[in-house]
């Protein structure tokens, strides 16, 4: 049953096209068929694993395991890792079969962001009607119904690209924290019911959880809250007042026990260094990986004593020891803002420019890859809608606050780093804001034009499912000729495992790497095999691509690296080589294992002179 307020800024229904009935009919059948095309990436997905995969990963196992010390981390926030953690209980996971039950996990966040995206049009049709009847304006172009599809399809298309099933990463669980908080405010603007208030703290206390971004998003989406109700809701001090107090209150309640703890870790007050560390990597110029107290010419414009940096065991070439940190399957990536605790970054103007106008160029590219959206706005502009522009206070402008804190996203990352997965939450907010602000330019062809529009809305969300379909489709087929278990399965780094295992390397064991394929682009091999990587001899990849080999026969002192690694324990020395050099019959190659049926190879260090690694298949 309808309120009074929604009775009174309800469309009427006669003024509704056939079509707009017919999309009615249709949205549970087109809800169904935009989950079931994209659940089929949770089978056919490719491998795209890498070092941030990781670290979730164990920080999941971390808390399955109830070691919440471990799980404090300054780098990576839980929320995602407790999602890791019950779906591999949910699907009694082992080693070997955990990531197609994390690809599993990542379709149900996709079913969360579906339902955060509805709420976000539905609240934001709201608020346009409440507005509208304020102000006395006009009809627009779309319903909440051709809102919705435009969400899913553009949820749909992410599931495509940036956000897709074989990424384990958080980035999908934060736009659905974001889009549930932003839909809480616009309800609040629309109803100023302090529930509303009180639901978009605890949103954004979850997506805090789920990355420290979401921290100084929820000071923005305050301040929109502050200004929206002053000067275009003339609302009266206290009534704001409550509200923010709401808002920051229920944010705290979420939050603040993470936040506590994490400071008390650290002994300061910290909600997490993610953003100041990649200011001092992108901005500041500072090294990334294996910075130590007197490379001051590697500071950049940060400086500060680091407490607890990399143990360096040998400076040519540089061997580093990770038994500092007792967590992660390589904890040099596992908690960086442990191994540069003390870095005191500083702002640089130039390099600051420098990156914004790199982070500008990227934002085009991010436009041109994401085409459909703003395509799809230039045919309803050339169709005869346009913008409802209205922005002063005495007209609806419900479209300036998902337009201004989508801006602000790409602006709060846009001083450091953007990535599309990063941003796809304040694309989504810009375009659904700019689609619901379309308005029919001539009120008596309004029918016909919204007949059109919706004709396109549909075509562009049956095109995005079928293109699921299609890429599903080839996907499986590939899998079919190469026998393979699903997408998930990735020959070298799971053979590479299985090779450690048979060689009496497993779970508990250290091992050591070399080179960036294994130490630093993909160490899931090492995950799979239960091992934890604690030295590295690290080989900084060359201006120009160079093999891994021919930087092991020229490196400087080969064999006392060696036996300062084996020296450390390690049971292995694991590298990526190209088989057609690991002969075996060359000083370089001489003792190395192939594990097996992958181009991943190891040294035994402190192993039986009979350790051999199987061929596993």
């Amino acid at each position: 049953m309808q309120t009074p307020l929604e009775q009174h800024t309800a469309e009427p229904a006669s003024s509704a096209s056939s079509l707009q009935h017919w999309l009615r009919r249709f949205w549970p059948i087109y809800v169904l068929l935009a989950a079931g095309t994209t659940f089929f990436y949770a089978l056919y997905d490719a491998y795209q694993i890498d070092g941030d995969a990781a670290a979730y990963m164990d920080i999941g196992d971390l808390i399955r395991s109830h070691h919440w010390a471990g799980v404090i981390n300054g780098y990576w926030n839980p929320l995602y890792p407790a999602a890791l953690a019950l779906g591999h209980t949910v699907f009694h996971a082992t080693r070997y079969t955990e990531l197609r039950a994390y690809y599993f996990v990542n379709f149900g966040i996709f079913l969360l962001q579906m339902v955060a995206v509805v709420a976000f049009t539905d609240a934001l049709v709201r608020l346009r009607q409440v507005r509208s009847a304020a102000s006395g304006s006009a009809e627009y172009l779309l319903d909440r119904y051709a809102l919705r599809y435009i969400g899913v399809t553009l949820l749909v298309f992410s599931a495509q690209r940036e956000l897709s099933m074989g990424k384990v990463r958080p980035d999908a669980l934060l736009q659905a924290c974001l889009l549930f908080a932003l839909a809480a405010l616009l309800q609040h603007l629309a109803t100023s019911h302090l529930r509303y208030a009180a639901l978009m703290g605890v949103a954004l206390g979850f997506g805090y959880l789920t990355k420290s971004f979401a921290f100084v998003f929820t000071f923005v989406s305050i301040l929109a809250i502050i200004a929206f109700r002053k000067f275009w809701l003339r609302h009266s001090a206290g009534q704001i007042t409550a509200a923010t107090l709401i808002v920051a209150a229920c944010f705290a309640i979420v939050a603040g026990p993470y936040i506590g703890a994490l400071s008390h870790q650290r002994g300061r007050f910290d909600f997490g260094d993610s953003g100041s560390l990649n200011y001092a990597w992108y901005v500041g110029g500072t090294e990334k990986m294996h910075l130590q107290q007197d490379q001051t010419a590697l500071f950049g414009s940060a400086d500060g004593h680091l407490i607890h940096p990399e143990k360096v065991l040998l400076q040519s070439p540089l061997i580093l020891s990770y038994k500092l940190l007792p967590y992660g399957t390589d904890p040099d990536w596992f908690d960086t803002s442990f191994w540069n605790d003390g870095i005191k970054t500083h702002f640089n103007p130039r390099n600051e420019i420098h990156v914004v106008a790199r982070n500008f160029v990227l934002v085009g590219r991010y436009l041109v890859d994401h085409p459909e959206p703003w395509l799809l706005l230039i045919v309803l502009l050339l169709l005869g809608s346009r913008f409802d522009s209205s922005w002063r206070r005495s007209h609806s402008a419900f479209w300036l606050v998902p337009l201004f804190l989508g801006l602000a996203v790409f602006a709060i990352y846009g001083v450091v780093n953007i990535e599309e997965r990063y941003v796809t939450i304040g694309y989504l907010a810009i375009m659904l804001a700019c689609f619901a602000a379309l308005r029919p330019l001539n009120s008596a062809r309004r029918i016909g034009t919204s007949q059109g529009a919706c004709a396109l809305v549909l075509l562009l969300a049956l095109v995005a499912a079928f293109q699921s379909a299609r890429i599903n489709a080839r996907s499986r087929r590939y899998l079919s000729i190469d026998h393979s278990p699903g997408g998930w399965y990735d020959p070298d780094i799971f053979g590479a495992a299985r090779g450690l295992n048979a060689m009496g390397v497993g779970p508990g064991d250290a091992i050591a790497c070399v080179g960036d394929l294994a130490c630093v682009l993909d160490y899931y091999w090492a995950r799979l095999a239960g091992v934890r990587i604690l030295t590295e001899i690290y080989l900084p990849e060359p201006e120009y691509p160079v093999p891994l080999y021919n930087q092991l026969a020229n490196l400087k002192d080969r064999d006392l690296a060696i036996d300062i690694v084996r020296k450390q324990g390690a049971k292995v020395l694991v590298g990526y080589f190209d088989p057609g050099l690991m002969t075996g019959t060359t000083p370089t190659s001489a003792g190395w294992k192939e594990l097996g049926l992958s181009n991943f190879y190891a040294l035994p260090l402190n192993l039986p002179a009979s350790a051999e690694p199987a061929q596993v298949r």
